[in-house]
C-alpha cells in the first residue's frame, strides 16, 4: 500500500482524500514507479469538480503530471528498465507515491533535468511548445498576448515566445506578478483589475493588435480577446480557470477580422509517440541551455494536496506548483 489522494465524488478542494491505495504489478506494456514529485495543473481541478469526466470512474486517483524512477516493468516494454529516469502526462494517477502507466507515455529524463523540475514542467513545458511551434508559428515580429502570464504555463510560454523573437503582453492579476513576468521575457504587462485589457493592447501596439491570444483563462477573458487580434489572426482557448467558453456565433469570427478560434489539447498534438517525443525532446533542449527556465515557485506535501487547490484556484499561485509524496 502506498499513499495517495483520491476523488470519491465531485465537488470542490475539500473532496480529496489522502488515503492508502494498492499498486500492482506492471501489465503488458506498463511501468511501475516510484515517484519524486507530482504537478498540480488546473486541469486537476477540472477533473475533481466533473467538468472533465474521469476516463476511469469513481474513485480515481487526481492528478496528470509526474516524474520518478522505473521500479518494475510489465511484459512487452523493451525501451524502459529499472532504474531509469522518466517523466509522464497521463490522465489521472498522479497524485500517488508510486503509479503504473503505459511504457509508450513516458520519456526519459536527460541527466540534467531534475525530478522536481520535469514534474513542474511535462504539461505545462509541453503545452507551451505545442501552441508555440504548431498550432500558431511564432517567430521574429510576432506579437503574443499571454493571458495569466505569471501562471504555470504563461512563464514558460512568455519565456519560450521571446526566445523565438516575439512582442509579448501579458495580462496579470497585481503588480508583483507583472514584475514576475517581466523577468521571465514578457515585455508589456496589464493589470487586468485595474485596466480594459483590450484598450491597452490597442495602445501598446499602436492599433495593429496581436497576432495571436493564448488564453488559458476562458469564459471571464471572451469575447474581449477577439477585440485583440488583427484580421486572420488566432484565438487559442487551452484552459478554462474561470469557467468554459460557452457556445458563440460563429459569425462573430468574421466580423472580428475573419478570425481562426481553436481549442488544442496536448492529448490530440502528442497522440502518437513520436510526435511526444519530439515535443519532449525540444522543452528539454530549451530548459537544459537556459533558454527556458522553470520557476517552481510552490511546493506542497502530497497530504495537502486540497491546500495546493485552494491556492491554485485562489490564484495565489505563480508559476508551477508541485506535490512531493
Amino acid at each position: 500500500m502506498v499513499a495517495a489522494v483520491r476523488v470519491h465524488k465531485h465537488g470542490g478542494p475539500e473532496v480529496l482524500t489522502f488515503e492508502d491505495v494498492e499498486v500492482p504489478a506492471p501489465g503488458q506494456g506498463q511501468i511501475k514507479i516510484k515517484q519524486y514529485a507530482s504537478g498540480v495543473n488546473f486541469i486537476d481541478t477540472y477533473f475533481r469538480s466533473g467538468l472533465y469526466q474521469s476516463p476511469v470512474g469513481m474513485p480515481f486517483v487526481a492528478g496528470n503530471e509526474g516524474a520518478g524512477e522505473v521500479i518494475a516493468v510489465g511484459p512487452g516494454v523493451t525501451d524502459l528498465k529499472v532504474g531509469d529516469r522518466v517523466a509522464y502526462v497521463v490522465a489521472l494517477g498522479g497524485y500517488s507515491a508510486e503509479r503504473l502507466l503505459p511504457a509508450e507515455r513516458a520519456v526519459k529524463l536527460p541527466d540534467n533535468i531534475g525530478y522536481e523540475q520535469a514534474a513542474g514542467m511535462m504539461l505545462k513545458g509541453m503545452t507551451a511548445q505545442y501552441l508555440l511551434n504548431r498550432t500558431f508559428k511564432v517567430g521574429k515580429g510576432t506579437t503574443v498576448l499571454m493571458h495569466a502570464a505569471d501562471g504555470g504555463v504563461g512563464l514558460i510560454l512568455c519565456q519560450w515566445a521571446n526566445h523565438l523573437g516575439a512582442t509579448v503582453i501579458g495580462t496579470v492579476g497585481s503588480k508583483e506578478k507583472a514584475e514576475l513576468a517581466k523577468k521571465n521575457g514578457c515585455h508589456h504587462t496589464i493589470l487586468y483589475r485595474d485596466e480594459n485589457f483590450v484598450d491597452r493592447v490597442k495602445e501598446i501596439t499602436g492599433g495593429k493588435l496581436c497576432d495571436v491570444v493564448y488564453d488559458g483563462i476562458g469564459a471571464s477573458t471572451f469575447p474581449a480577446s477577439l477585440d485583440c487580434i488583427r484580421p486572420l489572426g488566432y484565438f487559442v482557448s487551452f484552459g478554462s480557470a474561470s469557467g468554459p467558453i460557452k457556445a458563440f456565433d460563429i459569425n462573430m469570427l468574421q466580423f472580428k477580422g475573419s478570425l481562426f478560434a481553436t481549442r488544442p489539447t496536448l492529448n490530440h498534438y502528442a497522440a502518437k509517440r513520436e510526435d511526444l517525443v519530439s515535443i519532449a525532446s525540444d522543452l528539454f533542449d530549451k530548459v537544459g541551455s537556459g533558454a527556458v527556465k522553470i520557476p517552481v515557485n510552490q511546493k506542497f506535501a502530497l497530504k495537502d494536496a486540497r491546500q495546493a487547490h485552494e491556492h491554485l484556484e485562489g490564484r495565489e499561485t505563480t508559476g508551477s506548483t508541485i506535490l512531493i509524496p
